[in-house]
């Protein structure tokens, strides 16, 4: 996604104009936007997925290597197939292998940690320029997105279509009829993402520098979308609110034509002007009853993808404390929602999802953008677990924290009181047998656990009964709901056995 990189980083000239900009913090921000009703949009975690890797000989449309110019290697640990790329062997020996975005079980192994970290809504990228009717790329993007509908369904997470009009928006409106509505039926769906009872669709890149449509065709190409019951995001620039520096300086009437806003924040500094920012897009969206939706990035570099002209590590995630003083800003600002760019998108760095820990992990003598590149260890799900205790604070679960409060790694299993990792967790139980005495002393209610995190290669063995009796089931990875895994629905674990 070049053009959303090079946009970004025309956000500098103007940062000195934010502090003269009308702004409203806290509760009072929040109190007024308390009219707003919770959807799958509004008070959710959402994230940006791409979707586009393809691998030679994964049977898609395209079935060749597509979107390879990685500045992250994934942790390819739980990918059914693998594919074996074109790199060096890792570090620790093995062979590099790559994942294809058009297998179903990728996608849906992308969901089940969406689903395991409290990510509710999934905005598939659809690109104007990938949508020629008849095209192979059209026909990959499809069959992409009837996969992501299986996924969404099978997981309860959400989707809906984000239309990237850096490509153009010639078949915006036929696509949008033709293919999602009456063809591959994404808005039947019960996964489908409504807000206010309206399917939701987003418009990205409506209004930057480069946006060739007129204010009055921006704006119609909103209402367009209005008059078909739709709820519309507009993507918008980062400066869209004062018309200035990425954004043109006379759409103000086509984004508040808009029903929520979103302005891109890849390539923007969190210094001492975020806040303001923030707080400022808020409060005109609130005047404006427009609702807001912040964008948060975990980092970026754009070295491999743009030639080497780019630094490598340009924007260093800090091992997570820069993704989270975002998430600390928005929830003083009072914005109860949040997009997270972006899951997937290992082109820019921006992916949160399991990528490779340390050089162990990458291919060897290639440069590559490492979980530790800032020298300290993190776990692959790391930047997963990081959003799912950020989404708890911004949607007001949690107390605002304004250090980052996610471990580096699990060490060992930690069992928390409720659901969705709520309460205090215990300490990291090391591997061995737990009665339920034995689990009471280390912080476990005698009523058990309702969820759990748990290390890459272990598994728990959860007895309904103590002293290892009763109905058991075995769990091997992070679970925001225990008593849902049970064989009987909702049983209580009172003794495991931790492997």
């Amino acid at each position: 996604m070049t053009f959303r990189l090079r946009a970004a980083f025309r956000i500098h000239p103007w940062l000195c104009c934010v502090a003269g900009v009308f702004c409203v913090f806290g509760l009072g921000a929040q109190a007024m936007m308390a009219a707003s009703p919770v959807g799958d949009v509004v008070g959710k975690v959402t994230v940006g997925y791409q979707g586009w890797f393809s691998a030679a000989g994964d049977g898609s449309p395209v079935n060749n290597w597509g979107h390879q110019n990685l500045e992250m290697w994934p942790d390819m640990r739980e990918y059914k197939a693998a594919y074996p790329a074109t790199h060096h062997a890792l570090g620790n020996g093995q062979p590099a292998t790559m994942f294809s975005s058009y297998d179903q079980q990728t996608i849906d192994t992308h969901f089940h940690w969406m689903a395991q970290n409290g990510i509710d809504t999934a905005a598939l990228q659809r690109f104007g320029n990938e949508i020629d009717p008849a095209s192979t790329l059209k026909a990959q993007r499809d069959g992409v997105a009837v996969k992501m509908m299986a996924a969404a369904q099978a997981t309860g997470r959400k989707f809906y279509i984000m239309y990237d009009m850096s490509g153009g928006t010639e078949h915006l409106k036929s696509d949008w009829t033709d293919t999602i509505v009456n063809t591959l039926h994404l808005t039947k769906s019960s996964a489908y993402a409504r807000q206010n009872g309206k399917p939701v669709v987003c418009l990205w890149g409506l209004g930057y520098t480069w946006f060739k449509l007129s204010p009055s065709d921006g704006k119609a190409l909103v209402n367009w979308f209005k008059s078909q019951g739709c709820y519309v995001i507009g993507g918008l620039p980062g400066q869209w609110r004062t018309g200035t520096g990425d954004s043109r300086a006379d759409y103000a009437e086509a984004y508040n034509a808009c029903d929520m806003i979103s302005a891109w924040a890849v390539g923007r500094p969190v210094d001492g002007s975020y806040q303001g920012w923030i707080s400022g897009d808020f409060a005109y969206c609130t005047a404006h009853g427009i609702y807001y939706q912040p964008d948060a990035y975990p980092g970026t570099s754009f070295f491999n993808s743009n030639g080497a002209r780019s630094p490598k590590n340009q924007f260093p995630r800090k091992h997570g404390d820069f993704l989270w003083a975002q998430f600390a800003a928005m929830r003083k600002a009072g914005a109860p929602s949040v997009y997270i760019s972006m899951f997937d998108e290992m082109n820019e760095a921006t992916s949160i999802f399991k990528c490779a820990e340390d050089a162990s992990a990458m291919p060897a003598g290639e440069w590559f953008l490492p979980l530790d590149a800032e020298g300290v260890h993190v776990s692959s799900d790391y930047y997963l677990r990081l959003v799912c205790d950020g989404g708890k604070m911004i949607k007001g679960k949690v107390p605002y924290q304004e250090t980052n409060p996610t471990p580096f790694v699990i060490s060992g299993v930690a069992f928390f009181p409720g659901l969705q990792y709520g309460g205090a967790a215990t300490e990291f139980l090391p591997k061995g047998s737990y009665p339920q005495a034995k689990l009471a002393a280390e912080g476990v209610r005698k009523r058990g656990a309702l969820s759990m995190r748990i290390p890459f290669g272990w598994k728990v063995i959860a007895y309904s009964g103590d002293n290892f009796t009763g109905a058991s089931w075995t769990i091997t990875s992070d679970t925001p709901n225990l008593p849902g895994r049970s064989p009987r629905k909702n049983l209580t674990m009172l003794s495991c056995k931790i492997q």
